[in-house]
């Protein structure tokens, strides 16, 4: 009888500690898809409704991954608004336009709002254009409306190290302006038609987006900068504040449920189970926000400065002269 009770024992044992190391393994599981989803998935997958958040930040290239988040926004029935946090100096014309037409696709289904951080000028002010409405912060740098086009001239410098580079071109357009000759009247006509089509452009967004006349604001055609204050003066922005401002306006006057809860959204390619994003969700997991922000910064090297930009630019920087 004793033997009895004792296999018995043992086989209740078994059976509990094979319960407890499946409970162990289903929650480091859950804890594991919680990662990995991000709260935008997760709540998106519990049917709430939700403020999608996008933070626009750093050099704005064509980002793809990005593109395809903002069409997925703009699909997803859990997302009531979009509330677009941009702090950019700017980055290519190009990858601007792309962003400018992926926010326009998401606000013919769902109000957008952009909120502009320490600065949002040039590209990223492209990026504000696309949404219904625009709150700065009064000291935001905003505003430097323009095309540019840079590249070095290495002819002297070359000379004197005694090195000739040697081309063959179809045409004398080909490949010109080139930093190994020196500048001529027609390359320079071609980079300035390019430049003065690309501000055409943004000029043209500026005006039919903010219902203004861009010559009537003192400085704009010259690419000036603007505080936020004096961006609401000329009407390049809609309100001053921060993002409770933004997302009240979302409620009160796009009707954006008001339990509807403020989710941050990122691109696949950083929320999902990449290094990089897997690297930042644990940092952020174990540190907390600052350190995510850190692994997030070391990890996001495109984005350290704009040496590797190709083609025409609207970014704003200080000078250095």
């Amino acid at each position: 009888m004793l033997e009895t009770e004792t296999v018995l024992d043992r086989r209740r044992l078994r059976r509990s500690v094979t319960l407890w190391r499946a409970a162990g393994l289903a929650a480091i599981l859950i804890a594991l898809g919680a990662l990995t989803l991000g709260n935008d998935k997760l709540a998106s997958l519990a049917g709430e409704k939700q403020i999608a958040r996008v933070t626009i930040e750093g050099t704005i290239t064509e980002d793809r991954d990005q593109l395809k988040m903002l069409k997925d926004i703009a699909d997803d029935n859990s997302v009531a608004g979009l509330l677009l946090f941009v702090n950019s100096p700017g980055g290519t014309t190009t990858g601007g336009e792309a962003l400018y037409q992926a926010i326009r696709d998401v606000s013919k289904k769902k109000p957008v709002v952009a909120q502009f951080g320490t600065v949002a000028a040039s590209a990223a002010y492209i990026a504000g254009l696309a949404t219904d409405h625009i709150v700065a912060h009064g000291n935001t740098i905003t505003g430097s409306v323009g095309v540019i086009v840079q590249w070095p001239e290495v002819v002297q410098l070359l000379d004197k190290v005694g090195v000739k580079v040697n081309e063959v071109k179809s045409g004398p357009l080909k490949a010109s302006p080139s930093p190994f000759e020196p500048l001529d009247d027609a390359s320079k006509q071609v980079a300035q038609g390019m430049v003065n089509d690309g501000f055409k452009w943004f000029v043209n967004l500026v005006e039919t987006r903010r219902k203004v006349k861009a010559a009537d604001i003192p400085g704009l055609m010259d690419g000036r900068i603007f505080s936020g204050r004096e961006a609401l003066q000329v009407k390049l922005i809609d309100q001053i504040g921060g993002e409770d401002e933004a997302v009240k306006w979302l409620k009160d006057v796009k009707n954006v449920p008001q339990n509807a809860k403020v989710t941050d959204w990122k691109p696949s390619s950083s929320g999902g189970l990449g290094f990089a994003g897997m690297s930042t969700r644990i940092a952020g997991f174990l540190f907390g926000a600052s350190g995510a922000d850190l692994a997030n910064f070391l990890l996001r090297e495109r984005t350290i400065s704009t040496l590797g930009l190709d083609g025409l630019l609207s970014v704003w920087h200080p000078a250095e002269k």
